[in-house]
């Protein structure tokens, strides 16, 4: 068997930034630590995170006053932020900022008296964190659109969830701007995501099978899988080695793996070495070279 690793794969740097910052409050503030929501979607990750002393919770109201809370990469809407300022909570924000700049186009566009329309999964935690940001539609890309009952030539805004599949969102898009005459488009799909989905459609054309390394939960690494499927081989979304299938592997010669923005490389190592090829080779598509600055609580 032959494996061919896709380039780029693996943590971008909005979770790089992220996971940095949970540990650098465990440094100074010292455990616990409470982080709102998953820090990043990948149960290794949050694991490791909480064996050092992080606790993970759904609410605001779970963490007791006076404690310190980093909120997710996925980002969170302004009421948890009142929320913990209620609670005397001292607050890292740990958002993304490419997910930050889609909450500021949000609010700068319902300023100026555009309608906004987003494209996202209903229920993602980066969509909640989103449509708290200024009152918004919700368009799913996951199935038929439903587009909002507004007038054609209402000035409309659309942004996106960050994590989506290029080509979904593109569908999506033309719909909205086939209702709406007067539709002014962002591009929010973040260059992980797009990146990530341009080297699986290269991948998908060299294998006879692809494994994307990641959690059921996380938006992009569906995504990934997805992606691969329609470029017309099978794949499957694991999210370590034990996850494998031997009827997977039937006559399989060439398997390509990925990994998901949110993967940590161990992972995806651990796959390999319980498949046990003959050959690694790796699919070189595009260079990054993203990095984001930390938080001003922890710049020198």
């Amino acid at each position: 068997m032959e494996i061919i690793l896709s380039s780029p794969r693996g943590f971008c740097a909005g979770v790089v930034r992220a996971i940095e910052i949970v540990e650098l409050c465990l440094q100074k503030f010292r455990p616990p630590i409470y982080v709102k929501h998953e820090i990043v979607h990948n149960p290794y990750v949050v694991k490791a995170l909480e064996e050092k002393g992080a606790i993970t919770v759904d609410t605001v109201e779970e963490i007791p006053p006076n404690s310190t809370v980093v909120f997710s990469a996925h980002g969170s809407p302004p009421d948890d932020f009142q929320k913990a300022h209620d609670r005397n909570l001292r607050v890292i924000d740990a958002t993304c900022p490419l997910v930050t700049r889609v909450h500021n186009e949000a609010i700068k566009y319902n300023s100026e008296g555009k309608r906004v329309i987003l494209v996202g999964h209903r229920g993602h935690a980066e969509v909640n964190g989103t449509m708290g940001q200024a009152p918004m539609a919700l368009v799913d890309d996951t199935g038929p659109a439903e587009l909002p009952n507004w007038d054609s030539d209402t000035p409309v805004a659309i942004l996106t969830q960050t994590t989506l599949s290029v080509d979904d969102t593109a569908r999506a898009v033309s719909k909205i701007q086939n209702r709406f005459t007067d539709a002014l488009v962002r591009n929010d799909l973040c260059y992980a995501t797009t990146n990530r989905q341009e080297a699986v459609k290269k991948l998908a054309e060299q294998v006879d099978m692809v494994l994307v390394i990641g959690a059921q939960n996380s938006s992009n690494c569906n995504r990934l899988r997805e992606v691969a499927e329609r470029h017309g081989v099978p794949a499957y979304l694991v999210n370590s080695a034990e996850d494998l299938k031997d009827e997977w592997l039937a006559d399989i010669m060439k398997v390509g793996i990925t990994s998901g923005a949110s993967t940590p490389e161990v992972l995806v190592d651990q796959v390999i070495s319980k498949l046990k090829p003959n050959k690694i080779s790796t699919l070189n598509v595009i260079e990054e070279d993203v990095t984001f600055v930390l938080p001003q609580e922890f710049r020198k």
